[in-house]
């Protein structure tokens, strides 16, 4: 049985009950750790560092990774589009692994064997602490107390207060908020039946407050988002910013009935404009960057990338793998994409690089036109010489013989 743990601690109901329930009922001691991935208020240790504390655990530790994670972690997922089932941008499953990354560091640095997370036994989060705990650290233990326990949400509120644990959920107000740099989950409460309709007060990044049109400029250097409007930026700031910008605009919403890695179904609803808004912008500007047959084989694995990030598989081989091809590809991704900003919208308006493949004068029917039509009799010809020849021998050209 482990002695130390160090618990991913997010100073909300879960983590907070789990501290004084495993130094209870384990008899562990428990180091908390707090990482900040850009959640909304970021992580001081006077707020839920004191929360710990005061439910029992023996030290607070905060890793500020903010950096890290927007250029390692959200960076490559941009890179390859990453989508899970065409729509989510993996918002909670890119900040496991760093989070993981960090616990892992963590334990080896303050003598613990073993790490923990408050994640549930019907989650996907579960998954992905693990897989990556156990691929980074196999000689740590995993300690899940709230799969073990068998409390209820409610449950959970009952026994913290109980216990004089500080938390912010109640019993009127059973909402789960997870959110960092890329966006913001929101479960429970009425999202649970997949046909109610999200409550107004559950948004927070998509609020709607501008009203008058505007256009916004990203701009990218191999496939890194580095300016807006011109102006270069880091990468936190400018995720920041752009997020700020579209969000104002009421968009960035997604609510959907998703798959979970466990085998349910899961109504989960997102707010991501940072997020959806660089994707549309990147993936935009590799429609005139990429050639055709790389761009057609990319956009197929893009779906598996995002696979394995949901399914906890970013410390992988394939993982690994796919990295180096998406890296590949993204060399000539530099330029700038116009989006247009307006109530409730996003959209490309332009799009332009100095790599672009789109040629003028062979696109253009006006007299500038620089394409050998002439050419283009035997290619059809050649191109449909197959389908012509099974027309006339087995198709519908063989019955009139």
């Amino acid at each position: 049985m482990a002695k130390r743990v160090v618990l991913a601690y997010s100073g909300g109901l879960d983590t907070s009950v789990a501290v004084r329930w495993m130094t209870d009922n384990l008899g562990v001691e428990v180091i908390a750790l707090a990482v900040d991935v850009g959640q909304e208020g970021g992580v001081s240790a006077d707020d839920i560092g004191q929360r710990a504390l005061d439910a029992g655990a023996v030290d607070f530790l905060v890793a500020d990774v903010r950096e890290e994670f927007a250029r390692d972690f959200l960076t490559p997922a941009l890179k390859a589009n990453a989508l899970y089932e065409g729509r989510y941008p993996l918002v909670s499953a890119l900040s496991r692994p760093v989070i993981v990354k960090h616990l892992v560091q963590a334990a080896h640095d303050h003598g613990a064997d073993a790490v923990a997370h408050g994640c549930t036994g019907k989650g996907n989060d579960q998954v992905r602490f693990e897989v990556s705990t156990r691929a980074l650290a196999p000689d740590l233990d995993v300690l899940a107390p709230v799969r073990g326990w068998g409390m209820s949400r409610e449950e959970c509120i009952l026994y913290a207060y109980d216990h004089n644990i500080a938390i912010t959920a109640t019993k009127e107000k059973l909402y789960s908020i997870d959110d960092n740099l890329w966006g913001r989950a929101i479960e429970c409460g009425e999202m649970e039946d997949p046909w109610a309709v999200p409550p107004p007060g559950v948004w927070s990044l998509t609020v709607p407050s501008e009203n008058e049109a505007r256009d916004l400029v990203i701009g990218f250097d191999a496939g890194v988002p580095v300016s807006v409007d011109g102006e270069a930026l880091p990468l936190v700031a400018l995720i920041e910013t752009v997020g700020a910008a579209v969000g104002s605009y009421g968009w960035g919403r997604i609510d959907m009935v998703e798959n979970r890695r466990v085998g349910i179904k899961s109504r989960e609803t997102y707010e991501c404009p940072a997020s959806l808004a660089l994707i549309l912008a990147h993936a935009d500007l590799e429609s005139i960057t990429l050639e055709r047959d790389l761009a057609r084989e990319k956009s197929r694995l893009e779906p598996r990338y995002a696979e394995l990030i949901y399914d906890g598989l970013w410390f992988s081989p394939l993982k690994q793998a796919l990295d180096a091809f998406v890296d590949e590809s993204q060399a000539a991704v530099t330029g700038e994409v116009r989006l247009h900003l307006s109530p409730g919208s996003c959209q490309v308006t332009g799009r332009r690089s100095a790599h672009s493949l789109y040629d003028y004068a062979l696109a253009t029917y006006d007299a500038e036109d620089v394409f050998r039509h002439e050419d283009s009799a035997g290619f059809v010809r050649l191109w449909g010489l197959s389908v012509e020849t099974w027309a006339a021998r087995q198709g519908p050209g063989a019955s009139a013989r």
